[in-house]
């Protein structure tokens, strides 16, 4: 698989901003100034709570779809190679992992097999668009823990993408849940979440490598990142962290990961958290605590990795 010099654009945001003068001039600095040569596009869907059957992606929450279109014509008109993760997330602020139901049908309570209608009506929905629009790889969910153990819905999921999108298919697991998916083999592509301690990459990494030297499948970090808050680097996965603002912690961060991930021929790219569709000024940016690379040094260490790739 080619490396991916990848950036996360604009994630779960929701209508009348793609496609906006602001998104296209956004766009076009995620490219300049990271080197990336691949963008991953997150429709953001929403259920209720994490017990609710239904997923919404028709609202004004979501991207339209012709927004959707216009950003991923626009970035394959810069060079760029697109990747669509179509994400649900729960409104009352649950976080996706937590999504779950009883493992037996009880009557009147929510279930697993009205869920998974739901969420493969939203996948398939999107996998169409990626389809007609020539992206380069559809990855179908991100960071969905607590569904991963129903391994027969999962595979039948995959199968149905399948059938409306003909290219490479991948799923992003959480951080440190790369071994417990035991459906990797249906992929194309194993890829999770790179939100691991700054001094604990080798660690992790040498976890990783026995799931994808077991499944022989291609991998890659479809999330990665760390704030720009003081002690962010030892739980980059945890963005309710409070401290000063640690630019130079942030700038570590990428140093030491991909210190550690360039010793791994099998690591083949990141999809890296994150880069906002409308761009404050400089001196704004320069004091922004979270995920966000844009006039940081953290860019810079981007840049400088991804333009000594191949």
């Amino acid at each position: 698989m080619k490396f991916i010099k990848g950036v996360t654009f604009a994630p779960f945001v929701p209508s009348g901003c793609l496609g906006t003068e602001e998104a296209k001039e956004s766009l076009v600095k995620m490219k300049e100034r990271t080197g990336a040569d691949f963008v991953i596009l997150a429709p953001g869907a929403v259920q209720a709570t994490p017990i609710s059957e239904e997923i919404d992606f028709r609202s004004e929450r979501t991207m339209t779809d012709a927004e959707l279109i216009d950003t991923i014509r626009q970035a394959k008109s810069l060079g760029l190679r697109v990747a669509l993760k179509p994400t649900v997330n729960c409104a009352d602020g649950t976080w996706r992992g937590h999504i779950h139901f009883f493992d037996v049908d009880v009557p009147c309570e929510p279930k697993w097999g009205n869920w998974f209608a739901s969420y493969t009506a939203f996948q398939l929905h999107y996998a169409k668009i990626a389809e007609e629009e020539g992206c380069e790889l559809f990855i179908a969910g991100c960071e969905m823990v607590m569904t991963e153990i129903r391994e027969k819905e999962w595979r039948k999921l995959i199968a149905d993408i399948r059938e409306v999108f003909h290219g490479p298919v991948s799923y992003n697991t959480d951080k440190y849940q790369e071994g417990h998916v035991n459906w990797w083999d249906a992929v194309d592509v194993i890829s999770s979440s790179g939100y691991y301690p700054a001094d604990d990459w080798e660690n992790q990494l040498d976890r990783i490598e026995a799931v994808v030297k077991k499944f022989d499948r291609p991998f890659f970090f479809a999330e990665a990142g760390c704030m720009s808050t003081e002690g962010s680097a030892a739980v980059p996965n945890d963005w309710t962290v409070r401290g000063g603002l640690a630019l130079e912690e942030q700038a570590d961060f990428y140093r030491a990961m991909f210190a550690a991930c360039e010793k791994r021929d099998w690591v083949s790219g990141f999809g890296l958290w994150s880069w906002n569709w409308c761009l404050p000024e400089c001196a704004r940016a320069q004091q922004e605590k979270g995920y966000e690379l844009y006039e940081k040094p953290a860019e810079k260490v981007v840049r400088n990795f991804y333009e000594t790739r191949k």
